[in-house]
């Protein structure tokens, strides 16, 4: 295999947009023709790459379970021939599907990188074609061999990556963990962050299922009572978004009976931050301490994207309920301290 050929996978997404009268849309055969425009691209000394184009093409909104299998499906089956690979992806749902893959790919040991763009790569003044370039050779290089996505200069593990702006240009953060990499004249990779290999460890595809997930926001005034029949009956896992350190309004006296229910229908309720930095510890605080009692676990400092994910991955392996809340506050991936 040459040790210089990356697969770009593209999804769709703004990258590869083209202009229409009903505004930006992803076209079929159009993303080929605008790389194969990039002078960059076809240089003798840039890495060799091949196109792989999903269908149908999705704005990232629109991305489901079934899409990241599929992604997952292509890189496992092409996985020796590449040296790296290269996920072209809507932005919206960016670090959704970096988490799952970092899920999905098991014993993965080689780059993964997903980007994509704020401006189509069709417009003059893209940032797609940075985010495109730089992504390549970082595919190329074998040194960050896990999910990561990268954008505006900056390498992050995809499980710990957050979108905070629909707008700039510098898109993305993982706010509980450093760069992997910094990109300006040359690629400064942080090897301490990257994620370390197990001797002998190999490559598997483990799918998601269909699970019923839900997300559940706390705001000042919620009404729990509202919620009560799908978080007993019809979710088996809640990401549960509350104040800063796990806390939740009016002491959880109307939600922990709520939680203790769910808890003996086989629900598994993990607890996230609405904080972008920091943890979760159930317990610091009185208002938080009830939800461990009533059998919720501590998501610890996991983006809400990661704990989707990591639920989907748990109870696709058909794990006991008990082995799913120890696996929570366990790292797997890389996606929390």
């Amino acid at each position: 295999m040459d040790n210089k050929r990356v697969l770009i996978i593209y999804t769709g997404g703004t990258i590869g947009m083209k202009a229409t009268q009903q505004g930006y849309r992803p076209a079929p055969d159009f993303l080929d023709s605008e790389l194969k425009s990039i002078p960059d691209l076809m240089r003798e000394d840039f890495p060799e790459w091949e196109l792989y184009e999903m269908y149908p093409l999705l704005d990232s909104s629109n991305m489901t379970l079934k899409e990241w299998n599929e992604i997952a499906r292509v890189i496992y089956e092409n996985y020796d021939r590449y040296c790296g690979f290269v996920v072209l992806h809507g932005t919206d749902t960016m670090a959704y599907t970096a988490s799952a893959l970092s899920f999905i790919l098991r014993g993965l040991n080689k780059p993964v990188v997903l980007t994509g763009s704020q401006i189509p790569l069709s417009e003059i003044r893209s940032d797609g074609r940075d985010n495109l370039i730089t992504s390549i050779l970082i595919a190329s290089e074998g040194v960050a061999n896990e999910v990561c996505l990268y954008f505006s200069g900056r390498l992050l593990r995809g499980n710990r990556a957050m979108k905070m702006s629909a707008d700039g240009l510098v898109a993305f953060k993982s706010p509980n963990y450093p760069l992997l990499a910094e990109v300006g004249i040359e690629i400064r990779y942080n090897r301490d962050a990257i994620l370390k290999r197990v001797e002998g460890e190999k490559l598997e595809y483990l799918p998601f299922h269909e699970v019923p997930i839900g997300v559940l926001k706390v705001f000042p005034g919620i009404q729990f009572g509202l919620f009560e029949e799908i978080m007993t009956e019809k979710l088996s896992g809640i990401v549960l978004e509350t104040f800063g350190a796990g806390n939740i309004p009016g002491g959880g006296g109307e939600l922990l009976p709520i939680i203790k229910k769910a808890f003996s229908s086989g629900s598994v309720i993990t607890v996230c931050s609405q904080c972008p930095m920091g943890t979760v510890t159930l317990g610091a605080y009185e208002t938080s301490s009830s939800l461990k009692g009533a059998g919720a676990v501590s998501g610890k400092d996991m983006t809400t994207e990661a704990a989707v994910a990591k639920l989907y991955h748990l109870f696709s392996l058909e794990l006991s309920k008990e082995e799913i809340k120890k696996m929570m506050e366990k790292n797997i991936a890389g996606e929390l301290t």
